[in-house]
């Protein structure tokens, strides 16, 4: 059975990194970045919360075309909302699919360092999601985000809950594949 695999969790924390290692060592796993899909609708950067509105019903569609079709799908994305995580477990299950939760996860403080480390020069939307955080609050916002993925959490009790610990990327991807069996 295809699985829809979301990795959760805050900026910084290890979710695309994560998800790309886990598709490079599973052949035919579709990893679907929807930070990285938003980047294709003009004008993103100037609406980057619109644009990230605008192509989650893209990525649905992806997402249970390739989960019908094809196997397993790995969605790294930062979701806060219980609805929002419905909306996608809802996707897996229409398609056929197993819906995996899992929760990466660290002391807040952590998370906002590493938030603030991260830059690899790759990713576009860095700089622009540094922005947006300073004008929503800086530091303030980062941690109402991660108590809004505490009390997710706590909501969703399947939710498997993956310590994701800063320079330990080996440690943290081993401990993702023992939460899905592999």
């Amino acid at each position: 059975m295809a699985r829809l695999i979301l990795l959760n969790g805050m900026p910084g924390v290890g979710k695309s990194t994560i998800a790309r290692r886990y598709a490079a060592a599973h052949p035919g796993t579709l990893v679907c970045d929807v930070d990285v899909l938003r980047t294709f609708i003009g004008g993103w950067r100037e609406d980057f919360v619109g644009a990230g509105a605008r192509i989650r019903p893209a990525a649905i569609g992806l997402i249970t075309g390739f989960l019908r079709e094809s196997g397993d799908v790995v969605l790294p994305q930062l979701l806060a909302r219980v609805s929002e995580v419905e909306r996608f477990e809802r996707a897996a299950l229409d398609a056929g699919a197993e819906f995996v939760e899992i929760l990466l996860a660290t002391e807040s403080t952590d998370a906002v360092r590493r938030f603030h480390d991260r830059d690899d020069g790759v990713d576009p939307w860095h700089s622009t999601v540094r922005a947006l955080v300073a004008e929503g609050g800086g530091d303030a916002s980062l941690m109402a985000y991660a108590e809004k993925l505490g009390e997710l959490a706590e909501k969703r009790p399947a939710t498997r809950i993956i310590a994701s610990v800063d320079g330990d990327e080996d440690g943290t991807y081993a401990a993702v594949l023992a939460a899905l069996g592999d």
